[in-house]
């Protein structure tokens, strides 16, 4: 059941779609919990999208709704890719949109992961 105020999950969203492999992605991670795949306009050298198997829209309804399995499953796909892109000693970025006002685009948990190159300040010093 989606967490309050959120609408119901979309079947037909584009992550879900690739997840079912309904539509093509250059994947390069799948577990039972997790699928990674090369974002098709990158804002970094390395930009890598991370959706959880589930149906979750966002943070809030992921971890309300999912199992401690599928929340630790994700979790750790997500620090296996970046370790496996070797992206540990270099660093890199994650970030989450949720919601309008983030300018969330699909409504589908992912985490984009930045790398390979000094991404600045996320946030303009005022």
């Amino acid at each position: 059941m989606p967490v309050s105020g959120l609408p119901p999950y979309d079947d037909t969203n584009i992550f879900a779609r690739i997840s079912r492999k309904e539509i093509p992605a250059n994947i390069i991670y799948e577990d039972e919990w997790a699928l990674a795949f090369h974002d098709i306009n990158p804002q970094a050298p390395v930009h890598v999208l991370v959706i959880p198997k589930g149906k979750y829209c966002s943070f809030a309804d992921f971890s309300a709704s999912a199992s401690p399995e599928e929340i630790a499953g994700f979790i750790r796909a997500v620090g296996k890719i970046a370790k496996d892109l070797g992206l540990e000693a270099p660093g890199y970025r994650l970030l989450s949109n949720m919601g309008m006002h983030s300018g969330q685009e699909v409504p589908h948990l992912h985490v984009h992961l930045f790398a390979g190159r000094p991404l600045g300040r996320m946030i303009p010093e005022r």
